[in-house]
């Protein structure tokens, strides 16, 4: 059974920096395609960042140049670095994964596995 769950959310200033986790199990991460979505109140959740299982990664353009996702095998564990947090970054971070080596998508009706949530909040 595939397990999700997100760690490292919280409260930071414009400018500053926050690493989120996401402890999987119940899989290979290794071949699993992974990424990071987010959620604000009314509106519809969107991309933030993709590695697939072949490690290519892709980013949305909101986020280009200050995010980088990442994923240790060894600790099955997935990253978000994120740093120049703005105000507008602010939303509800969640993980998701799927068994599509190859998945590219920041359609979030594509992805198969989904954790809680985290929350991040940047205050300008």
């Amino acid at each position: 059974q595939v397990q999700l769950v997100e760690s490292g959310g919280g409260s930071v200033q414009a400018g500053g920096s926050l690493r989120l986790s996401c402890a999987a199990s119940g899989f290979t991460i290794s071949t699993y395609s992974m990424a990071w979505f987010r959620q604000t109140p009314g509106k519809e959740r969107e991309g933030v960042a993709v590695i697939n299982g072949y490690g290519v990664t892709t980013y949305a353009d909101s986020v280009k140049g200050r995010f980088t996702i990442s994923k240790d095998n060894g600790k099955i564990t997935l990253y978000l670095q994120m740093n120049s947090l703005k105000p507008e970054d602010t939303a509800v971070y969640y993980c998701a994964a799927d068994p599509r080596t190859t998945l590219t998508t920041m359609t979030p009706r594509l992805w198969n596995s989904w954790g809680q949530g985290t929350q991040v909040t940047v205050s300008s």
